[in-house]
């Protein structure tokens, strides 16, 4: 094959192509340009630009102004404090903090270090570098990408405090204008002082002191210039210049910063090259001070909550210095932990080792707030998985008491006779197998039948029961209307906060306040920037209907299904329930006890995680959880202020009216028996009488005759 004649045909195809192309070329060009300046193309395209770097730099300035950069220095210094519902401090979110101290406290041969390695015309510039900008344009140009570098003290520091880490333009650009505007707030001291307070130097260190006492056992003051060397050289990456786990990338990283500080006039050359000679000696003796966290479920739904409610970031609380003012009650919250903390409590682990976990919550329904949160049993993940809050499960006979309070608001009375059989409609069971014929409501709700329940929904109707129950904050599927919904068969499930929260209905006259774990957030300058003091408040029923409820439902401690969780010495008002296995017949998956008094309502479940054939809880009827919620009231109710419900037990009132009439029934046959017998002996009595009498006469008569 002859390759070069190819190659002279080929060639030879273009030229005729292009001899052919040219002068239309030529004709589009000229056109192009008459265009062009007939319509002023290029000023356009100026103008277009001038348009852009406007509208960009109007952003990133606006972006600046409302970063509220006067807080960045109190906000950094300080931690985020928690407080709880008397205003005491309950612990500190700590984040990002070490020991924070004043740059007089810091040793000078850090800062030489410091502005040597990382910023040589600091004291010149206001924020920005030409220099450093255009060695970073440079490597864009080069790279095609935003390489590092380039970035003034000042503008990582906003970087660190306000931005991502991503090496982007935009993100290059905020800096810059953020640090024009700290620049204008502070001093240059100021700016150094918090860059180097809030500089990571690895291993969960933060701040230059923290920092000295975890690799050398000195403080700040006191580093010396080969130290300050090596903590200044970890800046550039903590993770692979730390002496203690990267020795020989320390000692490297540390002789570039002592030859940079002898290029900036900072050291002269022979003590550098002394230095460079000769080991480190490293020194722990950085102890943690920061206050341990004693409650750990009710800070990560104070975390959650503050970026629901106030849209701040996890990051931000915690190291910005806001004050939280929470609805905890410590000595609740430490009366939870007790009980969660005895295993024995609870029933015992499955065969293949898995825990039976657990979570309860206790909230206070006059507020709404929550006063104590337990989402587990055994070691806490850091915002994890809560149960009490964030669990989708079957509330079983739980759900009862919301049905029963829609028939009371339609006519029904707590003595209203209720059907207790088998439906055509559907199929249901007592947990007993006993249908009972027809029973009291408050003894079908006490001893939780669950025919009379199903045919109680059924009379009132489906769709009234099921508004009610929407209407307690219960969310329901498309497919949860239907009647087993009275006994807790959801498609989706709810969770302890939300029962909890639908029983606060009963303790609180009727209404619901929405329930929440945050009364209040300031900032470190002392805005208020978000206020709940007073929650949302919803009328659920009628006093009238709430009152009967409770009646009712305090018997179900009192002699129905959960006598044996009653808290000794306490009356309490709640319900039941319990969800069976799929897996194991007679055996249940979840159990449940929900209680109340004026003054709190507690929530509690246990079950597994996961059910299977060999994850399930062996006893029912509130057997299983009975000892654990026993055990956590007792302790709650011995610090409430104990206020008493305001009306009767109707299971203990229907018990004495029916005392009383059997006694007035016996009392009233006696007096009949009694008035029976003096109108019999009275009649003898007459009778002998009258005998005497004329007895008396006959002799009398004899006597004269």
């Amino acid at each position: 094959m002859d390759f070069k004649k190819i190659i002279a045909t080929i060639v030879d195809f273009f030229k005729k192509v292009w001899v052919w192309l040219k002068p239309y070329l030529i004709q589009f060009h000229q056109w192009r340009k008459r265009i062009w300046k007939k319509y002023q193309v290029n000023k356009i395209i100026l103008l277009l630009g001038l348009v852009v770097v406007l509208v960009t730099s109007v952003y990133l300035f606006y972006l600046a102004k409302s970063s509220d950069v006067e807080a960045l220095k109190t906000g950094l210094s300080q931690v985020t404090t928690i407080y709880d519902k008397d205003d005491e401090v309950a612990g500190t979110l700590n984040g990002q903090k070490g020991t924070s101290i004043p740059l007089e406290q810091m040793s000078p041969h850090l800062i030489d270090a410091l502005i040597s390695t990382e910023d040589k015309r600091f004291y010149q510039h206001g924020g920005f570098d030409i220099r450093g900008i255009g060695r970073a344009a440079l490597g864009f140009l080069t790279s095609g990408k935003v390489t590092g570098g380039g970035s003034t003290l000042t503008q990582q520091l906003a970087k660190n405090a306000y931005l991502t880490l991503d090496q982007t333009l935009n993100r290059k650009a905020k800096e810059l204008f953020l640090a024009i505007e700290i620049e204008k707030t502070y001093t240059k001291d100021e700016i150094l002082e918090m860059y180097l307070n809030s500089a990571y130097f690895a291993n969960g260190v933060w701040g230059v002191e923290d920092a000295a006492h975890k690799y050398f056992g000195t403080t700040a003051a006191n580093l010396t210039i080969d130290e300050a060397a090596v903590m200044v050289g970890m800046l550039k990456g903590p993770g692979i210049y730390n002496p203690i786990d990267y020795y020989d990338n320390a000692i490297k990283r540390r002789d570039t910063v002592l030859q940079l500080m002898v290029d900036n006039g900072k050291l002269d050359q022979a003590q550098a090259d002394q230095m460079m000679k000769e080991t480190l000696v490293l020194a722990d003796t950085y102890g943690d001070s920061r206050q341990d966290n004693q409650y750990p479920y009710f800070f990560d739904e104070v975390i959650r909550e503050a970026e629901r409610v106030a849209n701040i970031k996890d990051a931000d609380l915690l190291n910005k210095g806001y004050k939280v003012y929470t609805t905890l009650d410590q000595q609740y919250q430490q009366d939870m932990n007790t009980t969660f903390s005895q295993n024995e409590l609870f029933p015992p682990n499955a065969t293949d080792g898995e825990m039976v976990q657990g979570a309860s919550i206790a909230i206070n329904p006059k507020t709404g707030g929550v006063q104590a949160v337990v989402g587990g049993r055994g070691e806490h993940t850091r915002l994890g998985f809560n149960r009490a809050t964030q669990s989708s499960l079957s509330p079983g006979s739980t759900m009862k008491p919301l049905v029963y309070t829609a028939a009371l608001e339609s006519g029904y009375q707590p003595d209203s006779l209720l059907k207790d059989e088998a439906m055509s409609f559907y199929q249901v069971e007592n947990y007993d197998k006993v249908y009972r014929g027809e029973v009291p409501m408050y003894q079908a709700l006490a001893e939780s039948l669950n025919a009379s329940s199903v045919w109680l929904l059924n009379e009132i109707g489906l769709e009234k029961g099921t508004k009610k129950i929407e209407k307690f904050g219960i969310a329901l599927d498309d497919k949860d209307h239907y009647p087993g919904i009275v006994l807790g068969g959801m498609t989706k499930g709810t969770s302890p906060l939300k029962m909890a929260s639908a029983y606060t209905v009963f303790a609180n006259q009727g209404k619901q306040k929405s329930p929440h774990f945050i009364r209040k957030i300031v900032d470190s300058t002392g805005k208020i920037v978000w206020d709940n003091e007073e929650a949302k408040e919803k009328q659920i029923t009628t006093p009238q209907v709430a009152e009967e409820m409770t009646s009712m439902l305090q018997g179900v401690f009192s002699s129905g299904t959960g006598y044996s969780a009653q808290p000794y010495g306490y009356t309490i008002a709640g319900k039941t329930g319990t969800t069976e296995s799929v897996n194991v017949d007679s055996q249940s998956k979840d159990q449940w006890i929900i209680g109340y008094t004026p003054d709190v309502v507690v929530a509690s479940w246990i079950g597994f995680d996961e059910s299977s054939d060999i994850h399930f809880l062996q006893s029912g009827g509130g057997q299983g959880i009975s000892p654990i919620f026993k055990d956590q009231t007792q302790r709650i109710l011995s610090h409430s202020p104990g206020t008493p419900f305001n009306v009767e037990d109707a299971s203990i009132k229907a018990q004495q009216e029916e005392t009383q009439a059997e006694s007035n029934g016996s009392l009233d046959e006696f007096g009949q028996k009694i008035k029976e017998g003096a109108e019999y002996w009275g009649g003898q009595i007459k009778d002998g009488a009258g005998k005497v009498k004329d007895g008396l006469k006959d002799l009398w008569n004899n006597f004269t005759q």
